[in-house]
C-alpha cells in the first residue's frame, strides 16, 4: 500500500470520532434531495452567490446548488478528507488547485473530470494553460471555480491629491512609495495574520525579479538560496527598513477600510478583494484602482500570479449524476455572468468579461501584455512545504530572522518535503 494512502487512512482512523460527529451533523444535508446538488465549501459569504449561480444552472441541468458552509478552514479540510469515500460526502466540494488538489486526488475518492475539461476546452471556455493546476497523473480532477489575480489596489483619491499616477515601472512604484511615506501614509499593506498572507509579497517579489525562476523554484528545480530569491528578500527587507509596510500583525480584513481612510496607499491582494472594497462603500474606478506589480527590471518578462479554486466530485456522491451535470455546465457563460458579477472578480471562462471595471481593465492588461500566468505560491508546491515556509516568512516579517537565514531554512525544508513527496508518489 502506498505511503500516501496509509497516511490518509491513518488520518481517518485518528479522526473517527470527528467523522461520526460530522456525519451526524451533516448527514441529512448531504443526502440526496431532488432537484439539487449539495456543495461543501469553506466560505459562507459566498453562499448567496452559489444560490444565484445555481438558479442559472437549474435552467440548464435541472439542478440547483445547495451550499453547506464550514467557516473553519482546518475543520473543513479535515471533514472533506475524512468523508470523501463515505456516504457522507457532498455532491460537489470546493477545494484548492495545484498540490492541494494533487494530495486529495492521490488519496482516492475523486471522479475523473477529464472529459468535462475537454468539452470546455473545445468550446474555448477554459484556459488550456490551467489544466496542470487541476490535474494529477494526467487526469483532470477539478473544474475551475473562479480566476483571481494578485494585484496592487490603490486609493485613487490619495493618488490624485498627491499628484501620483498608477505605477507602471519599478522606478514609478518606488516614487509612489516615497511620496506616500513623506505624507505620513503607509505605502504598502503587508500582513501575516492567518499565516498564509505571508506568501503574498514573497511570491510577488520573486516573480517580478524573475518569473521563470519562480516556476523552477516552486517545482523544486531551483534553490531558495539562489540569487533571484535573495534579491527579492533584500528588496522586501529594504521596504521594511524604510517603514513602507504595515506591521505584520495588521489584519488584511482592515485593508479596504485603510485604503478608504487614506492611512494606507496600496494593498497587495487577490482581485477577489474587490467585493470587500464594495462592502466598504468604495466605487471601482472612482475610490480605488488596481495594477499589477511592475517588474524590477524593464527587460524582465511580465507575469501575473493567478489563483483558482476548483469544484471536485466525490466518487460516492449521493447525487453523482446531478453533480456531473452541474460541473459540466458551471463554465457556461450564462452561469459565469451571474457568478462573476457576484464575486466582482474574473471568471475562469476567458470569454466572460468581468462586470467590475477595475477587474475588466486588469483582464485587458493581462491579455494585451501576454503576461505569463503563475500559480499562486500556496498551491504551487507540496502543502507541507508551503505551510512551513509560510511560517518562516511570517517570522521574517516579524523581524525574527534575516533574509539569508529565512531562505536557508526554506531550502532545508524544500529538500526534505520534496523527497517525501516523491517517496509517496512511488
Amino acid at each position: 500500500m502506498p505511503l500516501a494512502r496509509r497516511r490518509f487512512l491513518a488520518t481517518v482512523a485518528a479522526g473517527a470520532a470527528a467523522v461520526t460527529a460530522a456525519g451526524c451533523a451533516r448527514g441529512a444535508s448531504t443526502s440526496a434531495q431532488p432537484g439539487t446538488t449539495s456543495l461543501s465549501n469553506d466560505n459562507a459569504t459566498w453562499d448567496d452567490g452559489y444560490r444565484k449561480a445555481g438558479l442559472e444552472l437549474e435552467k440548464i441541468t435541472g439542478y440547483s446548488l445547495r451550499p453547506l458552509s464550514n467557516p473553519s478552514v482546518t475543520s473543513y479540510q479535515q471533514v472533506v478528507q475524512m468523508t470523501l469515500e463515505t456516504s457522507k460526502a457532498s455532491d460537489l466540494v470546493k477545494w484548492a488547485s495545484g498540490y492541494q488538489l494533487k494530495r486529495l486526488a492521490r488519496a482516492g475518492g475523486l471522479t475523473d473530470l477529464s472529459r468535462v475539461w475537454q468539452r470546455y476546452a473545445d468550446k474555448g471556455w477554459v484556459r488550456g494553460a490551467s489544466r496542470g493546476a487541476v490535474s494529477y497523473r494526467g487526469k483532470a480532477f477539478g473544474i475551475p471555480l473562479y480566476e483571481s489575480y494578485y494585484v496592487l489596489f490603490y486609493s485613487k483619491p490619495v493618488f490624485k491629491r498627491l499628484g501620483l499616477s498608477e505605477p507602471r515601472t519599478w522606478d514609478e512604484l518606488l516614487h509612489c512609495a516615497e511620496v506616500l511615506k513623506r505624507n505620513k501614509i503607509t505605502p504598502f499593506l503587508a500582513s501575516q495574520v492567518g499565516g498564509w498572507p505571508a506568501i503574498e509579497w514573497f511570491q510577488e517579489l520573486v516573480s517580478k525579479v524573475d518569473p521563470h525562476f519562480y516556476q523552477q523554484l516552486v517545482a523544486g528545480k531551483a534553490s531558495y538560496t539562489d540569487d533571484p530569491a535573495r534579491q527579492a528578500m533584500d528588496i522586501w527587507q529594504d521596504f521594511n527598513r524604510k517603514g513602507w509596510m504595515t506591521a505584520p500583525d495588521f489584519d488584511q480584513a482592515r485593508g479596504p477600510g485603510a485604503l478608504k481612510e487614506g492611512t494606507v496607499g496600496m494593498f497587495l491582494h487577490g482581485t477577489w478583494q474587490a467585493a470587500g472594497m464594495s462592502a466598504a462603500g468604495m466605487e471601482p474606478g472612482v475610490d480605488y484602482g488596481a495594477c499589477i506589480l511592475p517588474t524590477v527590471r524593464p527587460s524582465t518578462p511580465k507575469s501575473v500570479i493567478a489563483e483558482s479554486g476548483v469544484f471536485v466530485v466525490p466518487s460516492r456522491a449521493s447525487s453523482h449524476q446531478a453533480a456531473m451535470a452541474n460541473v459540466g455546465a458551471w463554465l457556461d457563460p450564462s452561469v459565469q455572468r451571474v457568478w462573476s458579477d457576484f464575486l466582482q472578480d474574473s471568471s475562469a471562462n476567458p470569454r466572460v468579461r468581468a462586470g467590475n471595471p477595475v477587474v475588466a481593465g486588469l483582464q485587458r492588461d493581462i491579455a494585451r501584455n501576454r503576461r505569463l500566468p503563475l500559480v499562486r505560491y500556496w498551491e504551487a508546491s507540496p502543502p507541507s512545504l508551503i505551510q512551513g515556509n509560510s511560517s518562516d516568512l511570517g517570522g521574517f516579517m516579524a523581524g525574527q530572522t534575516s533574509p539569508a537565514t529565512t531562505l536557508r531554512r526554506m531550502q532545508e525544508r524544500a529538500d526534505s518535503e520534496w523527497a517525501a513527496w516523491k517517496r509517496d508518489e512511488a
